[in-house]
This record gives structure tokens, C-alpha cells and sequence, in this order.
């Protein structure tokens, strides 16, 4: 009996090609898995061009709700944005399917898992990492860096195997796309310095077809946790659909920058996710309120190390483990509604509420009903620069005379004509 072998298997020219090609490189029986995380074009088609290819079953899961509820909404609640820019949609749904592949070789015994990311990108990292984390005894198998055929010859290859799959030769991008946003590269993206050409993007509107009139929505926040849209609540997936959609009529969700790569390039990426563009920033408006000075401060520092951790593929860590328990932690008060205007591609804040918010009108206002004690004030200012003055004067030995080369120490002792002498 030949040996077992489970597939990522997205429908696509890569994993068709990959299946037919595992049963004649290694002999494996091939059963290939379709993790729905949204956004998935033609589940059925998939499903006969795996047949096509010979698996031994198509199996697809719907893993949208799982996919918000422990892989997206987490990384909201730490405002996670790789490089500042990227929210990780695609890097958020490769602990999930890593997860998957595992239990379903488990339940059928198989002894390896496949995958056909390339041996350039980063998924191949994040899918081989997480399953050896959970899995160590099984083998991982990266079918495009162990075949390394081009894009033509996988197509040579699915003619000979009468396998039809969608891709042609004229198809120049590759994409990847989830609930949470859409990826793009290659092509003319490969030119940092060329504008995206327009049918880059499928989500959004160009800003000159956008609504004239704005629109303005409220976004409700349960600990963190978007619920509700214009006071309706709704279910995770629904939400997110009608964000994705709203902010892509109105032009929101662009994302066009230069990142490093896990495998130490750098790659031009394009990136649509309205949804996951305008619930980190309605987010990070409510923590202004809830945060204290000092967690705000932490939680910036975590957002980072979040975000470098999700798009690295360590997801099942012991590090990101003790990241997420301080996010949570720091999310039991993030509780309140966020009024926002959507107009041209632009977002823009118009008010934020919260019972638990920190800002105290009464303490603020310059008003007659102001709470603050002002005499309170020159103690502590005498207080807070005590530290600073004593080892002003005792260890920078300040010359009255030119105090501001303190602030500035000079760069060179050259004058700006360079010879080194000074006036």
C-alpha cells in the first residue's frame, strides 16, 4: 500500500501540477485539503481538477470564522502591521492551514505533508515551521523548490496530464487572497520604480470612480474584538465582508511597498485589505482612550514584535505565547465605538467613545467646570526636572554663555569650507 501524503491544495496551476506530480516522484496516494479562509475562487472547479489530477480525495474545509476568531481578530487587538504597512493577511492564514494539514494527516495516517509554496518566498518558511512545530515526526515536502519547473513547463506538464487548470501564459501576477486582504507580485511589480498597472487591483476602485459623497459608519468593540457595524452586531465574517466591501467602494485598502523578505530579499508587494485598513485604525483610535501612557507606549513596541513574529512563521512559539497573553491583558477595557468617514480613499476619525475611557473632560477643559489643581503644577515641574538639572550642572558642566551645544553637539570641528580651521 503506498504511503499517505496530504496536500495544500488551492485549485490553482502549482497544487494540480503538484498532486499528479507527487504520485509519480514518490509514489505517494495524495490527498489534497482546500482551507477556505474567504475569497476562494470556484471550490468546485477545484475540486475536478483535483480529480483531474488523481488525488485520492478533494476535501474542503470552511475555516473562515476559525481564521477571524483565533488568527485575525489576536492580531488586531495588537495592531499588527509588518513594517508599519502590511496587516499579514496572508501570513495569518499559514498557522491555520499548517494546523489543518496536520490533523487531517493524522487522521488518515499519513506520514508526510506537501505544499507548493517556492524556495524564494515566505510561505514556504511560515508552513514548514509551523508543521515541524506541531508535528516533527512528519516529512514536508515543498513540491515547487523540489521540481522547480517554470511557469510553462507547469503548464506543459497539466496538458500532459489533461489537468485544466485556469492559469495561462498571459497570467503575469501571482496573488494569494483571504478575508483579510489580497496579495500581488511579479510581473511589472518586480520594478519598484513602475506604478502598479490597473488591473493589479480587483478589490478596490480607482479614487476618480469612488462615491462623491461620503460615508460615515460606526464600529462597536467588545475587549478589542470588533462586533457591530452602525449598531447592528453581526458574525465575524459578515462583518469583515461588509468592511471589505465598503472601504473598496471608496478606494481604501492600497498598499504598495518594498519589504524584506523572510529568506533575506527584498520584494515590491501590492496589497487590497480594506477591511483589516480601517478596523486596525478604528482600533488604535479607541485605544487612545482605554490605554494608559505607559501601554500605549508597550503596546506600540508589541504591535512590532507581533507583526515581525507572524510574518517570520513563528506562530506556535513559547514568545508568541507570552506576546499575546500581554495583548490580551491589555484589551479588557478596549470597549466602545469608533465614528469614522470613508471619502476618495480616505479615512478619516470623527469621534470615539468608550465607559471605560481615561480622558476626563472635567480634568481638560479650560473651561469654568475645570477640575484641575494648576498650583499643583509648578512642584512637579520642580519634581520632574530635578533629575535632569543636577546632572546638567554636575556632569555636562554647562557654559552659560552658549547653552545650546547641548542640544546640538557639532558634528565636525571642520567649518563648512573644510579646511579644518574655525573662525
Amino acid at each position: 500500500m503506498n504511503e499517505k501524503i496530504v496536500l495544500a491544495y488551492s485549485g490553482g496551476l502549482d497544487t494540480s501540477v503538484a498532486c499528479k506530480w507527487l504520485q509519480e516522484t514518490y509514489g505517494y496516494e495524495v490527498h489534497c485539503l482546500t482551507v477556505d479562509l474567504g475569497n476562494l475562487p470556484d471550490l468546485e472547479s477545484a475540486r475536478d481538477r483535483g480529480n483531474e489530477a488523481g488525488a485520492a480525495e478533494v476535501e474542503v474545509i470552511d475555516a473562515k470564522e476559525n481564521f477571524l476568531n483565533y488568527f485575525v481578530f489576536p492580531a488586531l487587538q495588537a495592531n499588527a502591521l509588518y513594517q508599519g504597512e502590511y496587516p499579514l493577511a496572508t501570513a495569518l492564514g499559514r498557522p491555520l492551514i499548517a494546523k489543518l494539514l496536520v490533523d487531517k494527516a493524522r487522521a488518515i495516517g499519513a506520514t508526510a505533508v506537501a505544499h507548493g509554496c517556492t524556495g524564494k518566498g515566505n510561505d514556504q518558511v511560515r508552513l514548514d515551521i509551523a508543521i515541524t512545530t506541531l508535528a516533527p515526526d512528519l516529512k514536508v515536502i515543498g513540491t515547487a523548490r523540489e521540481n522547480e519547473m517554470s511557469r510553462d513547463a507547469a503548464l506543459a506538464y497539466a496538458a500532459k496530464h489533461q489537468i485544466s487548470v485556469r492559469q495561462t501564459t498571459e497570467a503575469p501576477y501571482s496573488t494569494d487572497e483571504n478575508l483579510w486582504g489580497r496579495s500581488v507580485e511579479c510581473g511589472e511589480l518586480e520594478d519598484p520604480w513602475a506604478e502598479p498597472p490597473a488591473d493589479v487591483w480587483e478589490w478596490t476602485r480607482n479614487i476618480e470612480d469612488t462615491p462623491a459623497k461620503p460615508t460615515t459608519i460606526e464600529i462597536s468593540f467588545e475587549k478589542g474584538i470588533p462586533v457591530a457595524i452602525d449598531g447592528d452586531y453581526l458574525d465575524p465574517v459578515t462583518l469583515v465582508k461588509q468592511l471589505s466591501n465598503l472601504g473598496a467602494k471608496h478606494g481604501l485598502g492600497r498598499i504598495d511597498m518594498v519589504e524584506d523578505r523572510v529568506v533575506g530579499i527584498k520584494s515590491r508587494e501590492v496589497y487590497e485589505a480594506p477591511a483589516a485598513v480601517i478596523l486596525i485604525e478604528a482600533h488604535k483610535q479607541l485605544e487612545q482612550l482605554t490605554l494608559s501612557k505607559a501601554q500605549h507606549r508597550m503596546k506600540s513596541r508589541v504591535a512590532d514584535e507581533c507583526a515581525d513574529l507572524i510574518y517570520g512563521g513563528h506562530w506556535f512559539s513559547a514568545h508568541h505565547r507570552d506576546l499575546a497573553a500581554y495583548v490580551r491583558s491589555s484589551q479588557q477595557n478596549v470597549t466602545g465605538q469608533v465614528r469614522l468617514q470613508l471619502h476618495h480613499g480616505n479615512l478619516r476619525t470623527l469621534g470615539k467613545q468608550a465607559d471605560s475611557s481615561l480622558y476626563s473632560k472635567e480634568l481638560a477643559t479650560y473651561g469654568e467646570n475645570d477640575l484641575f489643581d494648576q498650583k499643583a503644577a509648578q512642584g512637579f515641574i520642580k519634581l520632574h526636572g530635578l533629575a535632569v538639572q543636577v546632572q546638567a550642572h554636575r556632569q555636562l558642566l554647562i557654559d552659560k554663555r552658549d547653552p545650546l551645544h547641548l542640544a546640538a553637539p557639532p558634528i565636525s570641528d571642520k567649518d563648512e569650507t573644510g579646511d579644518g580651521t574655525s573662525g
